[in-house]
């Protein structure tokens, strides 16, 4: 894949990229975490490349979102999808569906809505998807206890660059091997010209070690599986809870991982564990067991007469002997007994195999000595044994439960990459149950509404009046202050934006046209000033100019200027977009002033007052066609007129009279 092909994408972030493995199979798929591996791409610079590289598969030039005010729109319902989002990565996956008026894109994203609609989202599994998080690289790993050796120079570099993990030493013959053997636990041989050389110490002859870095450091492997292990468990949890296809034996998985330690150490090893235990109790059970020979000694003097005759005190003396050959003369059995004691606790204590109890035996000589102390020689073989021991079983280990988890790797990464995959579904599940959602149609034009609740009001959806509205062609919209119309525009643009990212939308049923534009105005706060009005204005020009298939909605353009010629220019409008194929929709208190500048016939909607309450307006929120609703005064004269029975509010009525 060409990387600098996808709109946004230079040079520099095209190498960035080359630089991640498995980055196509990202960019197809908007995997926004992975591309967010590549040096100097942030997770919000990764969704706008997937966006690219989507919008390049599709041929996407489409801008649906031209204003200010439908792209806060399109926020603040992305905010909404988001969140009901768990993980950082569906968040940001879900900033990949944008508003398009291609159609083979939001057919992609809506085939996506239809299955992620019909998920339930399972309290457990949401739940589990809290523990899932993108796997992160191998961690860097440094193995101190192997070593690799050549005498080839181009070997040498070869090594070094295919395992980096393990230090790589040159040798010309025995000797040095000797010599590296005395320092390493295991050392590999990548020369043939090792074969049959025999020195002490573990030395492997594998010309072939390079080919299988897995064998020769299976560190690298449990080094990820260590980084991303509780990630990797709890989307097993999730695909077990959402009762999901799995793409490998969670069991296997699952056991292989509770054998993993957080650091990358093999766990539930019964005879490593006890070799790391002889080491790290070996100098404390030699001292323990000296006490027990010395207290055994000690006793056994305490209990014993011993009688010397003079001659024999006189020959003793005159070869200088002491103690020792005393306890050598009187005392041998219980000197033997005493040292039998400390070798056997000695072996208890460390749970020493047999070829480690011979060296253990030896670290208490047979010649009587007072108090008995261990040799030190003897006891630093035998350290030198148990830990040689140790790391061989470690590296065994290692080796087996990488041999096992390297089968698993990729479906590993799959299993995390569906269960935040089922987030994102999950997502979109909870927004379309939530706000009781519909898949739209898509028609050939104008909107149609029906049962629709904007997702954008504060109250809750259960206290939110349906709305039912249509729309094709040019329509002002009238109707009394607070009655709804603002939110109406906000419902039609919330549902054009969802539907056309592919997704379903707050009614009970929707059909639209594919829109190519979307122009939402917002109200202006206050008279504009002269230059200001003139770029309005200008503004709306060019909007009326031409572009087909387009959706301007205008939440009451009158406060651009005084009442009078807002009118008039607002008729003018409306009559250049009627001779185009656009949808509008404007909002205004002018309706009938609008209406009656106007050189055609124009058609006005009305969300009308059905009358007042207690002061407060009762209000049918949808739309009547072709109405024209009364004002808020008129409606309080009426009502005055009603209950005062006054001439002056009938006079007062009549005004409002067409």
């Amino acid at each position: 894949m060409e990387f600098e092909s996808i709109p946004g994408v230079g040079a520099k972030t095209a190498s960035a990229l080359a630089e991640v493995e498995g980055a196509e199979r990202a960019l197809r798929e908007g995997d926004v975490a992975h591309l967010a591996g590549a040096p100097g791409i942030s997770q919000g610079r990764a969704a706008r490349i997937a966006r690219g590289a989507i919008r390049r598969e599709h041929d996407d030039s489409s801008r649906l979102l031209r204003t200010d005010r439908a792209r806060e729109i399109h926020r603040e319902l992305l905010s909404l999808l988001q969140e009901r989002a768990i993980t950082s990565y569906a968040k940001r996956r879900l900033e990949t569906f944008y508003p398009s008026a291609s159609p083979s894109r939001i057919e992609e994203v809506r085939e996506f809505a239809e299955r992620a609609i019909e998920r339930e989202p399972d309290p457990e599994a949401r739940e589990a998807l809290a523990g899932v998080e993108p796997l992160e690289a191998a961690r860097d790993v440094r193995v101190r206890d192997r070593c690799l050796v050549t005498n080839d120079a181009e070997t040498l570099a070869a090594a070094r660059e295919a395992i980096p993990e393990l230090p790589v030493e040159v040798v010309e013959d025995a000797r040095g091997l000797a010599e590296l053997a005395r320092g390493y636990s295991t050392v590999i041989a990548l020369d043939e010209t090792f074969t049959g050389v025999e020195v002490d110490g573990d030395v492997q002859v594998r010309p072939d070690a390079l080919a299988d870095p897995v064998e020769v450091v299976p560190e690298r492997v449990l080094s990820f599986f260590a980084a991303n292990r509780e990630s990797i468990r709890a989307a097993v949890a999730v695909h077990r809870a959402a009762d999901m296809e799995p793409p490998c034996d969670l069991r296997a998985l699952d056991d292989a991982l509770s054998r993993l330690g957080p650091d990358g150490e093999v766990r539930d090893d019964e005879e490593l564990e006890r070799l790391s235990t002889a080491v790290d109790d070996l100098d404390a059970s030699v001292h323990t067991a000296e006490s027990v020979a010395n207290d055994h000694l000690r006793t056994a003097i305490e209990e014993r007469d011993v009688t010397i005759e003079g001659t024999d005190l006189l020959s003793l003396a005159e070869r200088g002997a002491g103690i020792d050959s005393l306890l050598s003369r009187e005392l041998a059995d219980e000197y033997d007994a005493a040292v039998e004691a400390a070798r056997e606790h000695l072996i208890d204590a460390l749970a020493l195999d047999s070829g480690e109890s011979e060296i253990a035996r030896n670290a208490f000589p047979e010649e009587p000595t007072f108090p008995v102390e261990h040799d030190e020689d003897v006891v630093g073989r035998l350290r030198e044994e148990l830990v040689a021991a140790k790391e061989r079983r470690a590296t065994r280990g290692k080796r087996e439960l990488a041999d096992a988890l390297t089968e698993l790797r990729e479906p590993a990464a799959a299993l995390v990459r569906a269960a935040l995959e089922l987030d994102v579904e999950l997502a979109v599940s909870r927004f379309a149950r939530e706000f009781d959602c519909t898949m739209p149609e898509f028609v050939e034009d104008g909107v149609t509404i029906e049962g629709g609740r904007s997702p954008l009001l504060a109250e809750p959806l259960e206290v939110i009046e349906p709305v039912d509205y249509s729309v094709s062609g040019v329509t002002l919209l009238s109707g009394v202050n607070s009655g709804g119309k603002t939110s109406t525009l906000d419902l039609v643009c919330a549902v054009v934006i969802l539907a056309q990212m592919g997704l379903p939308v707050p009614a009970d049923r929707v059909r639209l046209r594919r829109f190519s534009e979307l122009h939402y105005h917002a109200k202006t706060q206050g008279t504009l000033d002269a230059g200001a009005f003139e770029g309005t204005v200008k503004e709306f020009a060019d909007l009326a100019a031409g572009g087909e298939g387009r959706l301007v909605l205008v939440d009451e353009l009158e406060s651009i200027t005084e009442p009078g010629a807002s009118a008039k220019i607002i008729a003018g409008i409306l009559e250049a977009l009627g001779e185009t194929d656009t949808t509008a929709v404007f909002v205004s208190h002018l309706a009938r002033e609008i209406r009656a500048a106007a050189d055609c016939e124009l058609a006005v909607d009305g969300i009308e007052a059905v009358g007042l309450e207690d002061g407060e307006l009762v209000v049918n929120r949808s739309p009547v066609k072709d109405h024209l609703a009364r004002s808020t005064p008129e409606l309080i004269v009426e009502k005055l007129a009603r209950e005062e029975g006054t001439a002056i509010y009938d006079r007062l009525l009549e005004k409002f009279e067409p």
